[in-house]
């Protein structure tokens, strides 16, 4: 019986000196990734981002003392808890299509991090072109210099999306007229899960068409949100326009853009115009015609400034009528005296008038519109003498009769 238990105890005698001469624990720091952000926050295939990360260790002390014990003598050591990183860099994802999320370069001899420490590093971050949206795992790794030490493994969420920034038609005209200028009102929507930047939106050039703004600028536009935008155009011919609208923005620092095409038809029909509303076909010489005219406002905008001109040879009075604002659908009367003192009988005179007018910071000038007039014989003052003469006479004829009437019948009475 003794002779069986001898081995055992001679066993259990080794075991404890084995682990008397090992320390209690091991002073393996805790190197962690503490924090990252992505900038942007949503990847856009093709884009580049910074990620940014913050490393920790996160030991509270800067030392750790272990004992060992062998006998009667025992043995404390100190070891440091901080730790050398020899590299820091990221394994990349990739879609089934070998596109991948990747870092573009990586960190070596960081330097040595102590207990409650932390250090910051950026890493350029690229999702390739065509990559498959979705979501990604790209892996942080820390490589510990010191042996014995575990690297530390982290992986990171990085989304890339397709989404963009749209524009879609608000209030566009299906006709458009040639005097002044029309609005058209496009909105632009960021149809992406985070903000967008430097949202800008721009016509190209075309024949016939000038755009009072060669660009808008809207800046910032939040994940779902939108904001309308409105082009003025001045057209100089008529027919169908095709427009073209293009909207540029950036996710981070990375320019995208997408366009809208739009067709609008140019039509003669003036939206603001004189019509005229009396206007003689003769006048005598010598004396003066009333002309009377409207000015309407078919726009759905109020404009300003309005001014009646009428362009000819002949005296007209006043020289320019001034109506001032008129709203959407507002028509407004002028009238003019036309004077003859100064024309030919026999000749025909014509008188223009065109209106000039004020929308937004733009002056406008519509077609003039024409009228003429004949110069005819005044009326002889002669005339006039040879009627009062016979009005004369056939009173005195009128008053004989009556005194004759009236004599006889005196004496009939007698």
């Amino acid at each position: 019986m003794r002779k069986r238990c001898l081995p055992v105890l001679i066993i259990v005698i080794l075991l404890v000196a084995i682990f008397l001469f090992i320390p209690i624990c091991s002073a393996d720091p805790a190197l962690t990734v503490y924090s990252y952000s992505l900038s942007p926050e949503i990847f856009m295939p093709g884009d580049n981002g910074v990620l940014t990360l913050t490393i920790k260790n996160a030991e509270t002390t800067n030392t750790y003392a272990s004992t060992a014990t062998s006998g009667s003598n025992s043995v404390t050591a100190t070891d440091n808890v901080g730790a050398t990183i020899a590299n820091i860099y990221i394994e990349s994802d990739s879609d089934s299509y070998k596109k991948y999320v990747k870092a573009v370069d990586n960190f070596d001899d960081i330097g040595y991090i102590t207990p409650t420490n932390t250090i910051t590093i950026d890493f350029e971050l690229r999702a390739d072109v065509n990559i498959t949206e979705g979501l990604y795992f790209p892996i942080v790794v820390i490589d510990v210099e010191e042996s014995g030490y575990e690297d530390a493994n982290y992986p990171v969420k990085v989304k890339v999306s397709n989404s963009s920034v749209d524009l879609i038609k608000a209030s566009i005209p299906s006709k458009v007229s040639m005097s002044g200028s029309t609005d058209i009102t496009l909105t632009a929507v960021n149809n992406r899960d985070a903000s967008v930047n430097a949202v800008t939106i721009t016509p190209q050039q075309i024949d016939g068409v000038e755009f009072v703004q060669d660009s808008i600028f809207v800046g910032d536009l939040e994940s779902y949100s939108s904001e309308d935008v409105t082009f003025s155009i001045i057209p100089s011919e008529t027919g169908v326009k095709n427009l073209t609208f293009d909207i540029s923005f950036k996710n981070g620092d990375n320019l995208h853009s997408n366009y809208l095409d739009l067709s609008v038809e140019v039509i003669e029909t003036l939206d603001v115009a004189p019509v005229l509303y009396s206007f003689p076909s003769t006048i005598s010489k010598g004396t003066s015609s009333k002309v009377r005219l409207e000015v309407y406002n078919a726009k759905s905008d109020s404009i300003s400034g309005v001014l009646v001109t009428p362009v000819s040879e002949v005296t007209v009075s006043p020289s320019q009528y001034f109506i001032g604002s008129m709203d959407a659908d507002d028509v407004f009367s002028a009238s003019f005296d036309v004077i003859t003192d100064d024309l030919d009988i026999g000749s025909e005179y014509s008188i223009n008038f065109k209106v000039s007018f004020k929308q937004g910071d733009n002056y406008y000038e519509t077609p003039a519109v024409s009228s003429s007039f004949k110069v005819i014989k005044p009326v002889e003052s002669g005339g006039g003498e040879m009627n009062l003469i016979f009005i004369t006479i056939f009173i005195i004829i009128i008053i004989g009769l009556f005194l004759f009437y009236r004599l006889k019948k005196r004496k009939t009475v007698r």
